[in-house]
């Protein structure tokens, strides 16, 4: 069973946005609301069933511990911009 925590970055490994980095921002029973900052903000994330991601099982340092209500698109962006070029 995985572990799926707020903060932390997936893949999409299904759909038309296979291949797409995001960071989960909420997490339910059976899927999970994720962000990129670009197409999907703060204000529009796409819902997402579990199966259909990878998680990679680190939460990077500038999510960690930051509430939800200060975080920005910009951080998200920066987060994923960062990560991609690793």
């Amino acid at each position: 069973m995985e572990r799926f925590e707020p903060g932390m970055l997936a893949w999409s490994r299904a759909g038309h946005d296979l291949g797409t980095l995001y960071v989960i921002l909420s997490v339910s029973e059976d899927s999970v609301m994720l962000v990129d900052g670009r197409l999907r903000t703060l204000a529009r994330p796409k819902k997402k069933k579990k199966k259909h991601i990878q998680v990679i099982r680190r939460i990077p340092e500038e999510l960690a511990g930051m509430p939800e209500a200060n975080l920005r698109d910009e951080d998200i962006r920066r987060v994923i911009r960062r990560f991609s070029n690793v």
